[in-house]
């Protein structure tokens, strides 16, 4: 009897310690995943960024992830710029006008940074400083808008952000007529940081919010279209190359952990055997 008895609480104590241990797995993983330089977006590889800027939506100059853009322009243009991003990652657009010296310049001034995705729908910020007012003796002024989470897919009414192009567009929106032309540098810089699963939906777009044009075919009859032309870069690794995040780990995990509560449970409430010399019941 007490043999049993000691291999019961054996059993016990060996089933907690795997379902500690698979706590504890589990928890350090998915940090461990939060925490991966892999998971994020790497540097761009090519060197320096573009150092030009369209003047409209379709002339907007392209952007990689985490590449920096500088122009220079006229107080009074709009500038355009134009980056992708895809399901599951949060951008963050930062901007850096220098200014005039201040012997050209006698009031302050207000500029603004507006971001807008593939069907130009103008996305809102989070968190940031989208709008603001520079002294007449400042000499830089830095603006930034962090976007929500990429979704992979929205109901065709609301506004959520969709994998695609995203469009950035800087300009002045408060300065005198007569400062108006003054020679200004700009400087752009588009990062995403990766969410994980937390913000994955049932769901995915057919095609990812780049708008583009089709050519067709020189050599076809029929006179169909060719695959469509982006307008801006795809992402290095492909669209919707986000398949795997850490819900997968998570659920996973979840099957081990319940499967090991299940037979840990069995153990608890199980008959416990006959003793040895008692006699048969009827």
């Amino acid at each position: 009897m007490r043999t049993t008895t000691r291999r019961t609480h054996g059993v016990r104590r060996a089933l907690t310690g795997a379902l500690l241990a698979g706590l504890t797995l589990l928890t350090s993983a998915g940090a461990a995943v939060a925490d991966d330089p892999s998971a994020s977006a790497s540097p761009a590889e090519d060197g320096a960024g573009p150092t030009e800027a369209g003047t409209t939506f379709r002339t907007a100059t392209a952007l990689k992830q985490d590449q920096t853009g500088t122009a220079q322009a006229s107080a009074g243009d709009y500038l355009y710029w134009v980056f992708p991003a895809d399901a599951g990652q949060r951008p963050t657009v930062e901007a850096t006008v220098k200014l005039p010296e201040n012997a050209a310049r006698r009031s302050t001034s207000t500029w603004q940074i507006d971001v807008y995705d593939g069907l130009r729908r103008r996305q809102a910020c989070m968190y940031g400083h989208q709008t603001r007012k520079a002294a007449a003796d400042a000499a830089t002024v830095e603006l930034s808008c962090v976007l929500r989470p990429v979704r992979a897919w929205s109901e065709p009414w609301a506004n959520d952000p969709l994998p695609g192009s995203y469009y950035v567009r800087l300009t002045v929106v408060d300065l005198p007529a007569d400062e108006l032309g003054l020679p200004v540098g700009a400087e752009v810089k588009a990062t995403v940081k990766e969410q994980g699963g937390a913000h994955d939906v049932d769901g995915a777009l057919s095609e990812p919010l780049v708008p583009g044009v089709s050519v067709a075919s020189a050599g076809d009859a029929g006179g169909s279209a060719a695959p469509r032309v982006p307008s801006a870069g795809e992402p290095e690794d492909g669209w919707a190359s986000g398949w795997w995040t850490d819900r997968w780990l998570w659920t996973v995990g979840g099957g081990v952990l319940a499967a090991l509560a299940a037979v840990f449970g069995y153990s608890l409430t199980r008959g416990r055997g006959r003793p040895a010399g008692a006699p048969q019941g009827v």
